[in-house]
């Protein structure tokens, strides 16, 4: 953990509201763009983002140093959200584009990388809940293992297994 975001985090703990606003400024882009890949709604990754926020500021005075950084806390509070949300919408919302949230001008890319990002967001929504997070917390989020593990509440070599076979399938898939 950087020795910033401690020192933001120990201040946030304190009651700290713009300690906390500057933690917020850092991880909300990237805790939102967690949320949109999952429920693929603009509007409601906005507002899962926003009760992320809030429930960690509420929470923030039970938080520890584990070693761990920040956002693997905040990652698991999103991961529940999303989890809340569908068990209360109890409906299947697809995806939008993966390129979209991945490049800053969208006329650079080139028609090819367009139709491969699409068959790959296709096959990604064809994995299972699990294979989903890993594959956005691995490889769109750019993760370690351990960040990973502690923000699905999963061990490493459980982490390791279900990247393992989320990739493969993810072959499988594009290979069909």
């Amino acid at each position: 953990m950087l020795d910033g975001d401690k020192n933001l985090i120990e201040r946030a703990i304190g009651g700290e509201a713009e300690a906390f606003g500057q933690l917020y400024d850092k991880y909300q882009s990237g805790i939102y763009r967690f949320i949109y890949l999952k429920v693929g709604l603009r509007e409601e990754a906005e507002d899962l983002t926003h009760q992320v926020f809030l429930k960690s500021w509420r929470n923030i005075s039970g938080y520890n140093f584990r070693g761990f950084p920040f956002s693997s806390w905040l990652y698991s509070i999103a991961k529940n959200q999303v989890i809340d949300y569908y068990r209360l919408k109890k409906e299947v919302i697809k995806l939008e584009s993966i390129a979209e949230l991945k490049t800053e001008n969208d006329s650079q890319i080139s028609l090819d990388k367009k139709t491969d990002l699409t068959r790959v967001k296709n096959a990604i929504l064809e994995l299972n809940d699990e294979q989903q997070s890993v594959i956005i917390f691995r490889f769109i989020e750019d993760f370690s293992i351990s960040e990973t593990a502690l923000a699905l509440d999963k061990s490493e070599s459980a982490v390791k297994l279900l990247q393992h076979r989320a990739v493969k399938n993810l072959k499988k898939i594009i290979d069909e």
